[in-house]
């Protein structure tokens, strides 16, 4: 599929009305809806500014590329709209952006769709056809412009692939020596969490500024429609410098022992000729993969601080966790809905029941086996693992004990795992090289497996079973009032940052207690904090509808549904446009609703569903009861706290 086909004439806006980033987001998006390329409004532009939340698409010289990737879209789709006057789009280099080009991609989209859309991208990358659009004055001029500069883009990329492929002929074929008169060469990588736009944009600035000062470059591209141009080892090897311009994680270990510079995707859009000049004159530092993360940050733009290194680590273990927990959770819960009708010896409750709970009994191994692998790469899974198991089983510690170290367990052997092996590739550094094919199979799985075993077994495990045993009984014979604090502290974190540090810290705790215990009294306190969120966004936008734009309006109705699936991402739009109001009266009724549970002795056990898992509660009505009051408290403040003018001001 070419451009030709993605760029439709009947969605283009040939003059943009939108003055503001908010109103630019609104006409493209109902431009789109217009013409049919998109179903859904509301859904598109809320992935939209999700998207926007992470790094602002107006990549600089007065462009932006905001893109999508949901159901909602119909038809790939390139909308092009150009603003005569430029608005303030929040754009990377602070200027003034003239040009927007919405990707809309739906899902399931072909490599054709996605190797199109990062064509577009790589011609935008071309001054002169930025500046040609920027005069052009009707849907035809666009299309031909775009036509032209593909055709001369083809014609390049075909020399360029006849240079490379002589290239390599060349390295394979060249002896050792080197020439005296050999051109600079240098390999990069480009990737971003959405892999649509950044990737591509990067790739093409690095290729364009190498050509420009006579470098010989190589990209691999690791974007939606997976690696491409992958890097050999002998393209590795003959390179004198390495340029990593990644928002994700990329394959590193391959780069061991040369001079690699690591910085945000964006630094390879807009800071092209730094990043080369660092490869080439091999002033970054030399990478080693036994080193650890360390080496790859001293790069950094912005060195990472000891908290945001922890966070990232732990958020590696809980994303791998997570399908763990709604997989196992889902079937358990469906065994729950059985057990009425068939009974608990039925062999269709006790498949739902023991499949989900085998998946429940890895939580805590692949918690702590992530975390260490994020900490010290491969060889710390499986150290970490074994800590992990040995955190959940009550057995492995040398004090005797019924209880395990559990979650919090899990969490210090999947940080002491990581930390061994990085501590182990320090010790070892020094051995003869002729050891080196020994270390990954031998040394590191070993001296790692002993050392976190043992700090596991005489250290951790003793401390936190002890522990985890008086919380269990503490928490057994707490009364009402200290019950209802914790189910109110939990209800109010689930609606701090609706899906952040502070949500999923309170969601962990609750999966940690379930998982030990099957007490399902908080995971009713966080399952209700997290539905209030989004419906008391559509409270608000239902009754107070002179306060809310349209579009506004109408995302408020989709939050009714998300609201009830415990989807509490729901209300993050709202919450990003107006954070003092959203989050203050969210967490007011999130407390509200999770100290009821706790009040009423609310037990639902099941770790995801919303009010779709209401009939698993053992007190159905009061479980519900608790969702509506926290839901209308939010609701109402929401509603009686937003200023009407803010809301007209956002519709001008």
């Amino acid at each position: 599929m070419d451009l030709k086909e993605l760029l439709l004439k009947d969605a283009m806006i040939m003059d943009l009305k939108a003055t503001t980033k908010e109103e630019a987001i609104d006409e493209m998006v109902d431009k789109y809806f217009e013409v049919g390329v998109i179903d859904d409004k509301e859904l598109y532009k809320s992935d939209i500014l999700k998207r926007e939340a992470e790094t602002s698409t107006g990549i600089g010289d007065g462009i932006a590329i905001p893109h999508a990737h949901d159901k909602a879209v119909k038809r790939a789709t390139v909308l092009f709209a150009k603003s005569e006057s430029g608005l303030d789009y929040k754009s990377l280099d602070g200027q003034p952006t003239f040009l927007f080009f919405m990707i809309a991609a739906p899902e399931g989209a072909d490599n054709l769709h996605l190797q199109a859309l990062a064509s577009l991208s790589s011609l935008l990358i071309n001054p002169d056809l930025v500046s040609n659009l920027k005069k052009a004055k009707t849907a035809d001029e666009v299309q031909k412009l775009f036509d032209d500069a593909m055709a001369a883009k083809e014609a390049k990329d075909k020399a360029d692939e006849e240079k490379e492929q002589a290239r390599s002929k060349a390295v394979a074929e060249a002896a050792a020596k080197e020439s005296s008169n050999k051109k600079p060469f240098v390999v990069a990588v480009t990737a971003c969490p959405t892999g649509i736009a950044h990737t591509y944009m990067a790739e093409a600035a690095l290729k364009e500024q190498a050509e420009k000062m006579g470098v010989d470059i190589k990209v691999e591209t690791n974007g939606s429609e997976g690696v491409k141009h992958l890097l050999s080892a002998s393209d590795i090897a003959s390179a004198d410098g390495v340029i990593i311009a990644a928002d994700k994680k990329v394959d590193m270990p391959r780069f061991d022992g040369k001079h690699l510079v690591n910085r945000p995707v964006t630094d390879g859009i807009n800071k092209a000729e730094e990043l080369i000049n660092l490869a080439t004159e091999q002033k970054a530092p030399i990478f080693h993969s036994e080193g650890g993360a360390a080496s790859t940050e001293e790069e950094s733009t912005e060195k990472k601080s000891l908290w945001s290194k922890i966070y990232a680590d732990l958020m590696n273990g809980i994303s791998n966790m997570l399908p763990f927990v709604v997989g196992g959770g889902i079937l358990m819960a469906l065994s729950f809905l059985l057990e009425p009708a068939v009974g608990s010896h039925s062999q269709w409750f006790l498949f739902f029941n023991n499949v989900g709970n085998y998946a429940f009994s890895f939580l805590i191994p692949i918690l702590a086996a992530y975390i260490a692998v994020s900490i010290g790469d491969r060889p710390a899974l499986l150290p970490g693992f074994v800590g992990g198991y040995m955190a959940s089983v009550a057995t492995a510690s040398v004090v005797p004990s019924k209880s395990p170290a559990g979650f919090i367990g899990g969490l210090l052997a999947g940080f002491i795992a990581g930390w061994v092996v990085i501590g182990l590739k320090k010790l070892l550094k020094g051995l003869p090289k002729t050891l080196d094919g020994l270390k990954p199979i031998l040394l590191y799985p070993v001296l790692g497996l002993l050392f976190t075993g043992a700090i596991m077994y005489f250290a951790v495990d003793p401390v936190f079973a002890v522990v985890n045993h008086a919380i269990t009984n503490f928490l057994e014979s707490m009364g009402t009032g200290n019950a209802v604090i914790l189910g109110t502290l939990l209800g109010g974190m689930m609606a701090v940052d609706m899906g952040g540090p502070f949500n999923k810290a309170a969601y962990t705790f609750a999966i940690g207690t379930f998982t030990a215990t099957q007490d399902g009294a908080l995971m009713a306190a966080v399952m209700v904090g997290g539905m209030i969120p989004p419906l008391a966004i559509a409270i608000a936008t239902t009754f107070w509808k002179n306060k809310f734009t349209e579009q506004e309006r109408q995302a408020g109705l989709s939050n009714y549904v998300l609201g009830i699936s415990f989807i509490t991402e729901g209300a993050i739009p709202f919450a990003a446009g107006d954070p003092l109001h959203v989050i203050v009266s969210s967490v007011i009724g999130a407390a509200i609703g999770g100290g009821l549970t706790q009040l009423w002795h609310v037990n639902v056990p099941a770790p995801h569903g919303g009010l779709f898992v209401t009939l698993l509660a053992n007190h159905p009505l009061l479980y519900l009861l608790a969702v509506v009051i926290g839901a209308i408290v939010a609701g109402v403040i929401y509603g009686l706290w937003k200023p009407a003018k803010a809301a007209e001001t956002q519709s001008k």
